[in-house]
């Protein structure tokens, strides 16, 4: 690991400063959150009154997306980076409910995602999940840890989930130069998966969301179309293509999903899967 990739790896909860797993998790009606991250994700909602909806429908088109990858891909292998802190509808509880012999490896680089670890790798018997603190902009850490190897079996097909994680990187983070490590690594026939916030549906809201998040000391850098598209080079995009979040394959929900909102472009996300050829 760098100094550079240490230095991005906190060991310690800082409550003090708001990080965005933390935000996330109030959206969701968590309670793993603090002041400052109530004040950041309070001030975001100030500009963006429906962003609680738009995390819960993240949240649910990660569900629909694992099953798909089982069903329909025939992947019972994932690594989920950037994980968040564990609610309901982890990735290894969707994917072990269809497939109990799934296996999960799960990545990220806040240490109370790391105290909730346990709660992640409440495996199956047939199955198997584990837990890497680790930062996406060192991918060659995250593959050089054993336990990466030791859960997955990296001659078969991965599905590399980087839901709602890609906006803290600026382009001169390289983002597309670190899917495309994380996908050189996988074999033939692994899928990516991405949700991304985008400005393209309000422009003016989505630049005062920028703003507070910067105030509060984190990256957010919301996409395009064309943009989002981009980090999918390299993978054959799966219909329906890059789409409004909520319209992704609405029909794998399952029975407790909430009934999509109307209007398609309510939740300022665009999802995609692409396959690796």
């Amino acid at each position: 690991m760098s100094d550079k990739t240490a230095s991005r790896l906190p060991t310690k909860i800082d409550t003090n400063v708001a990080h965005e797993a933390r935000v996330y998790d109030y959206w969701l009606g968590g309670r793993d959150n603090y002041p400052a991250d109530r004040a950041l994700g309070d001030a975001i909602a100030a500009h963006v009154p429906a962003i609680r909806e738009m995390a819960r429908a993240n949240r649910a088109f990660l569900g629909r997306a694992v099953r798909y990858v089982i069903q329909d891909l025939g992947i019972n292998q994932f690594l989920d980076i950037g994980t968040g802190i564990p609610t309901a509808g982890n990735t290894h509880e969707v994917a072990q409910q269809i497939d109990p012999a799934a296996r999960i490896v799960y990545v990220d680089n806040d240490p109370i995602v790391l105290a909730h670890a346990r709660a992640l790798m409440a495996s199956t018997r047939e199955g198997r999940t584990a837990f890497i603190h680790a930062d996406l902009h060192d991918p060659e850490a995250i593959l050089a840890e054993p336990v990466l190897a030791e859960t997955l079996d990296l001659d078969r097909p991965v599905a590399l989930m980087l839901v709602a994680v890609l906006m803290y990187f600026r382009d001169e983070d390289d983002p597309h130069g670190i899917v495309t490590r994380l996908l050189k690594a996988l074999p033939p026939g692994s899928c990516l998966v991405i949700t991304h916030p985008t400005a393209d549906f309000d422009p003016r809201a989505m630049m005062n969301v920028v703003l507070a998040s910067e105030r509060a000391g984190i990256t957010f850098y919301p996409r395009s179309h064309a943009e989002t598209e981009s980090l999918f080079g390299g993978t054959e995009i799966i219909e329906p293509g890059v789409v409004p979040v909520i319209t992704w394959r609405p029909e794998l929900a399952d029975d407790s999903a909430t009934a999509a909102p109307a209007d398609p472009k309510s939740a300022w996300y665009w999802a995609g899967v692409g396959r690796k050829p």
